[in-house]
């Protein structure tokens, strides 16, 4: 069964004259973990918007845990997204006058099948926040005064939080050290096996493709002319 399923999905910003994606086929397996990288400007990040249901293609079908996202309307997207997608944004998305700790908990506020999976949403908060690293003293202060590594770091447990059986990375180690980033994959697979979630990970950085069950550049499947900003 897969997870997630492409097929001649088609996407161009407005005004643009040629598609930024052109993609005929991509298929990823329920419980794989699949590793996707490209230059800056391939489109990267434009995908992963698709995939969330952020964005609709200009033409083709997205179907992710059997659900065409198509089909829905845009409130039934973001109910879609939040019940079933971890999504850690390259610019993160936190709400900066909340706490670290309240930004971990949003996607259970706003999911009750989430919150059930999280089983005790507070105390899974603090487990996670833990693992990742960043420290009691901090989970109280609003994000706008952590540092990026610390915003990263608190985007990952936001979108582990609840087993979501679906998650999409984008970019989310550029921010830590060499040591916090191990840990975050280590914690991120830990997660994933868990509850054989699917995992898309999109990085520049190959030295983490080791860590993946198959890597694919996205030029590979793209068939639209690079040089369009993702």
């Amino acid at each position: 069964m897969d997870a997630l399923t492409l097929t001649d999905l088609v996407f161009r910003w407005p005004k643009q004259a040629t598609p930024c994606l052109d993609i005929a086929r991509f298929d990823v397996a329920a419980g794989e973990r699949v590793f996707l990288h490209g230059p800056s400007g391939s489109g990267k990040s434009t995908l992963l918007n698709l995939l969330g249901g952020v964005a609709l293609p200009e033409k083709g079908r997205i179907e992710l845990l059997g659900q065409d996202l198509g089909k829905l309307s845009a409130r039934a997207r973001d109910a879609f997204r939040a019940d079933h997608i971890g999504f850690v944004f390259q610019q993160f998305n936190l709400l900066p006058w909340l706490s670290a700790f309240d930004n971990v908990l949003l996607p259970c506020t706003f999911s009750a099948r989430r919150s059930a999976r999280a089983g005790q949403p507070r105390e899974e908060a603090k487990r996670l926040l833990s693992e990742l690293d960043l420290a009691p003293a901090l989970w109280q202060t609003p994000a706008a005064e952590l540092s990026i590594g610390q915003q990263q770091r608190v985007a990952a447990a936001r979108a582990l939080i609840g087993r979501p059986e679906l998650l999409i990375c984008d970019e989310p180690t550029s921010a830590l050290d060499a040591s916090r980033q191990q840990a975050f994959i280590d914690l991120l697979l830990a997660e994933c096996a868990a509850v054989e979630a699917t995992l898309v990970f999109v990085s520049h950085d190959e030295r983490l493709a080791a860590h993946f069950d198959r890597v694919v550049a996205l030029a590979e499947i793209n068939r639209a002319a690079a040089g369009v900003a993702a």
